[in-house]
Parts: structure tokens; sequence; C-alpha cells
């Protein structure tokens, strides 16, 4: 009974597309959303302009597949930043730049779910090592979260 259960188990396991969970990258926080990868983008969008941060851009990875002649499924980049927040990391290590503003992922996988990506502001942290900034780092993590909660539920 027991192999039996293991190899059902291991049946399951191999069934299920890679991509169909979360990707496991380091610095990263991935969480499922119940909407579509425009409406995921467009519930953070709205969230982040009524908390008065700054939406810069968005990008559409889909459509730009498409004019390279590509097929992707929907894959959009919302870019957005608070100065109060990001200005402080920058100022404790410039290179923080390059991963300032933040960023998050939203994409559909090969199953029709959605999920929702973001760096973590610890990794960055520790990847600019930034030192002293842990209040910073702390409303920026709470916010993130709160915020992307909201937009995938």
């Amino acid at each position: 009974m027991r192999t039996f259960i293991v190899t059902l188990l291991t049946l399951f396991v191999l069934a299920v597309p890679a991509n169909a969970m979360p990707p496991n990258v380091d610095g990263l926080i991935v969480k499922p959303s119940k909407h579509t990868v425009a409406k995921t983008l467009d519930r953070l969008e709205r969230l982040l302009k009524q908390k008065g941060l700054t939406v810069f851009a968005r990008v559409d990875h889909m459509a730009g597949g498409r004019r390279a002649g590509k097929k992707l499924r929907p894959t959009q980049v919302l870019i957005f930043g608070n100065p109060k927040l990001g200005t402080p990391l920058m100022q404790s290590a410039r290179t923080a730049g390059i991963d300032l503003p933040m960023k998050a992922l939203a994409w559909q996988d090969e199953t029709g779910k959605t999920w929702l990506a973001y760096n973590d502001p610890a990794y960055l942290a520790k990847r600019h090592g930034i030192a002293g900034r842990a209040v910073v780092l702390q409303k920026m993590s709470g916010a993130l979260k709160a915020l992307t909660d909201k937009a995938t539920e």
C-alpha cells in the first residue's frame, strides 16, 4: 500500500508542469493572484497611486514579443517607487539604483494561473551591502506585502 501511495504521489508531481509552481529565485517574493495579469497590475497600480507612490512605467513583454514575431503568455512589469524610502537606500549604496525603483512582475503560467513577484527589500539591502536602514526596509517590506496581497486577492 505504501508503495502505491508513493507511486501515486510521484505521478502527481510529475504531471504538474514545472512552471505551475512559483519559481524559487533568491530574493524574489512570489504569490498567486486570483486575477489576470492585466487586472492584477491594474489593481496594484491603483493601490500604489492611492498611497501616493509614483508609477513610472508599465512594460508589456507579451506585446514586445508579438512585435518581434515571438509568442509569450501574458507578462507585464510595473515600475514604481517612493523616493522617501528609496533615496536613503541609495544614499547608503548607489548601486541600489540598479534595483530601484521597485518592480512588480505579473505573468501567466502554462496552466493559466497568474503569479505576482517582486524583489524582497531585505535581499536588495544584502545584495548592495546596505546597513543601518532597518526602519526603511521594514516600511518597504510591510507596504509591499500589504499592497500586493490586496492586488492579488
